[in-house]
C-alpha cells in the first residue's frame, strides 16, 4: 500500500484558496458578458450587508465542515499516520477494509444488528408514549417533560448511570429481577450474549425526542376523521390502523430516518461502557473508526471507513425514501 508522496502542503493551500473563493464568490465570466441593469445604490448596500452578515457562518462552515470533509476524502486515498506525510495508495484502504480487515465486517454486523432491532422498538415505544401523553388528563405537561428529560442528558452521564443499573452485584435491574421474578440476572456488560440486549434496552430510555415529534403529529390529525370513523362503527384498533397511522405516516418516515441515522452512528455509550467488548460484541462501526484514527493512528484507513459509513447510510436512506410512496400518505395525496 505504498506510493509516491504527494505535495500535501500544496494541496492544502490550494484547497483553502478554493474554499475561500467559493465562500466569497467567484465572478462568472459568462454572466459577466451579459448586460444587466445597474443595481441601485440601496440594492448594492443591501447586498453588501447580506454578504457581511453571512460571512462568519460561511467561514465557519468552510473551515469546520467543508474543509474537513474534502480533506477526509483525500486522506481515505492515502496512508497517513499524522506524523509522517501522507502517501498515496489510491483505493488501497478500501480494498483492505473489504478483503483483509476482519473487524470491519464484525463492526458492521454489530451496528446493523443494533439498528434493525433498536430502531423499530424505539419507534413503537415512542408512538405508544405519545398516544398516552396525548390524552387530556391533569398533569399531562409535567409527564411530557419527565419523559423528554432523558433526551437532553449528556450521553456520558447516561452511560455512567446505566453502568450502575447493569452492575451484576449491586445493579438495580438484577436486583429487581431477583426480588420480583426470583431470576438471577445476567452480567449484562460482561457477557457477549447480553451486551447487545443491554444497549438496546438502554436506547429505549431516550425515546423522548421521537415521542415529542409523534405527539405533534397526533395533535395535527383532524378530529373529524375520528368522528367519521366512529359514525361508521369503527373500533379503537380500526381507528388507529385506518386513521391515525396514515395521518401520521410522514412523521413516522421522519422518525425512522433520523433514528436509523442515529443508530448507525452510535459511539459514546459503547466507548464509555464497554470499549467494544466483551469479545467485540459491542464493537460498533464508529468505535472502529475512532480506534483506527486515534489509537492506531491510521488516519487514511479511518477516513475510508467514514466514507463507507456515509455511503451505507445514504443507501439506507434512499431505500426508505424509495419505498415510502407505498405507505406514506400526505394531505393532498401520496
Amino acid at each position: 500500500m505504498g506510493g509516491p508522496t504527494p505535495n500535501w502542503y500544496a494541496f492544502t493551500n490550494f484547497l483553502k484558496v478554493l474554499i475561500l473563493a467559493a465562500a466569497v464568490g467567484i465572478p462568472n465570466p459568462v454572466k459577466s458578458r451579459l448586460r444587466r441593469p445597474r443595481a441601485s445604490k440601496s440594492a448594492r448596500r443591501e447586498s453588501l450587508s447580506f454578504h457581511l452578515m453571512i460571512l462568519p457562518w460561511l467561514i465557519g462552515f468552510c473551515g469546520l465542515m467543508l474543509y474537513p470533509i474534502v480533506a477526509s476524502a483525500y486522506f481515505s486515498l492515502t496512508r497517513y499516520d499524522v506524523i509522517s506525510p501522507p502517501r498515496w495508495v489510491g483505493l488501497g484502504n478500501y480494498v483492505y477494509l473489504f478483503t483483509r480487515d476482519p473487524l470491519f465486517w464484525r463492526s458492521l454486523g454489530v451496528t446493523f444488528t443494533y439498528t434493525l432491532v433498536a430502531v423499530p422498538l424505539n419507534l413503537a415505544l415512542a408512538l405508544v408514549l405519545a398516544m398516552l401523553l396525548n390524552l387530556r388528563v391533569p398533569g399531562m405537561r409535567v409527564l411530557r417533560t419527565v419523559y423528554y428529560l432523558p433526551t437532553v442528558m449528556p450521553q456520558v452521564a447516561t452511560s455512567m448511570l446505566w453502568m450502575f443499573l447493569f452492575a451484576p452485584t449491586f445493579g438495580v435491574i438484577d436486583w429487581a429481577l431477583a426480588v420480583l421474578f426470583h431470576i438471577t440476572g445476567p452480567n449484562w456488560l460482561s457477557d457477549p450474549h447480553w451486551v447487545m440486549p443491554a444497549f438496546i434496552l438502554m436506547s429505549l430510555w431516550g425515546v423522548g425526542g421521537a415521542m415529542v415529534i409523534f405527539l405533534a403529529g397526533l395533535q395535527s390529525v383532524p378530529p373529524e376523521l375520528y368522528e367519521a370513523a366512529q359514525l361508521d362503527g369503527a373500533s379503537g384498533i380500526v381507528q388507529f390502523v385506518r386513521v391515525t397511522l396514515p395521518s401520521i405516516s410522514p412523521v413516522v418516515l421522519f422518525n425512522l430516518i433520523v433514528g436509523m441515522i442515529g443508530a448507525m452512528q452510535i459511539f459514546t455509550t459503547a466507548f464509555v461502557m464497554t470499549q467494544g467488548g466483551p469479545d467485540y460484541a459491542s464493537y460498533f462501526f464508529n468505535l472502529a473508526i475512532y480506534n483506527n484514527a486515534f489509537v492506531y493512528f491510521k488516519m487514511g484507513l479511518a477516513s475510508a471507513q467514514a466514507w463507507v459509513l456515509l455511503l451505507i447510510v445514504m443507501i439506507m436512506t434512499l431505500v426508505v425514501f424509495a419505498t415510502s410512496s407505498r405507505w406514506v400518505f400526505y394531505g393532498s395525496g401520496r
